[in-house]
């Protein structure tokens, strides 16, 4: 029986390791081919190397505003690219990050915010939302 090859490539950056190996476990049994890092800057030598179809980003890694920072550079490098940005932000403040605003829109290079902990099943709907599937 024939194996179906990943269709898209998904980045996922993040300083948590176990979050890291959880993400690319699900994505992998969900076909999709995966790329990790482990922070905003060894995330920028792989997006020199590569173009990925979708990133999930980290809020914060190595700097409180890393995930902004990446994105920032992401959509610059690649305007394409859909981003979807995890934060514990939402969850230790009580604070609600969402792109949904023209303002935020400006500032925030994300096409999605998700809060942590993130359920798979809310990860994959915004996935296969913003890559059209």
């Amino acid at each position: 029986m024939e194996t179906e090859e990943p269709t898209k490539t998904i980045l996922v950056v993040d300083d948590d390791p176990d979050f890291l190996a959880q993400q690319q476990m699900q994505l992998e049994a969900a076909q999709y081919r995966v790329v990790t890092a482990n922070g905003q800057q060894e995330a920028r030598g792989v997006l020199d190397a590569c173009c990925p179809d979708l990133a999930i980003l980290d809020l914060m890694m190595e700097d409180m505003d890393g995930g902004f920072i990446l994105s920032y550079y992401l959509k610059q490098k690649y305007p394409h690219v859909p981003i979807i940005l995890v934060t514990a932000v939402t969850s230790e403040t009580r604070m609600q990050f969402t792109p949904a605003g023209r303002e935020e829109q400006s500032w925030m290079k994300a096409d999605a915010v998700l809060s942590k902990p993130v359920r798979f099943e809310q990860l994959k709907r915004e996935i296969d939302r913003l890559l059209g599937m």
